[in-house]
């Protein structure tokens, strides 16, 4: 339904229209919002999707492929589909998902500058998509935190994607 939706692709919309609004408010020159030149709130954009595919890919991966499942909080083997469950092969598709978005936005479409820029989105969308599983094992739709669903969750791991990428383009890549 629409809540998928907007917890999917929220942060992306929001990276995007900050993007925007610099773009506008610069005229000539790049201008800025809340501080943050357009590079990094595009940059921001493509980590949020990059996240999402690399959730997605771990998830689906790890489930129909995953060998041994543990859970991310105590490393004990539990059943695949378990909320915070990891896999080797989960794992490895999350960075395979996250890398070839990022790639894709980089050479085909021109969203980011060259491999640091590929590499940042990258690793904000592992690293992103490693809280969630945390988030999942730990606070996902536990007693008195109802509203912590699904697409909740993926809100916030997008969102952690895009802050991390940012941050870390502002400081690795100017």
């Amino acid at each position: 339904g629409p809540e998928n939706v907007w917890g999917s692709a929220l942060t992306g919309t929001l990276c995007a229209a900050a993007a925007a609004r610099c773009l506008k408010a610069g005229g000539d020159s790049a201008g800025t919002f809340l501080g943050l030149a357009s590079d990094a709130w595009v940059l921001g954009y493509v980590a949020s999707l990059a996240t999402k595919l690399a959730d997605t890919f771990a998830s689906e991966i790890g489930k129909a492929y995953g060998r041994t499942t543990f859970l991310i909080t105590t490393l004990k083997p539990v059943p695949p589909g378990t909320e915070g469950a990891v896999s080797l092969e989960g794992t490895l598709a999350s960075v395979a998902g996250g890398s070839s978005l990022a790639a894709y936005a980089c050479y085909a479409v021109g969203l980011i500058e060259g491999w640091k820029g590929v590499a940042v989105a990258t690793f904000a969308a592992f690293f992103a998509t490693m809280v969630e599983s945390l988030i999942g094992a730990t606070l996902q739709e536990k007693e008195g935190l109802k509203w912590m669903t699904n697409e909740v969750v993926n809100f916030f791991n997008t969102l952690i994607g895009a802050a991390t990428a940012m941050l870390l383009g502002v400081m690795a890549l100017g």
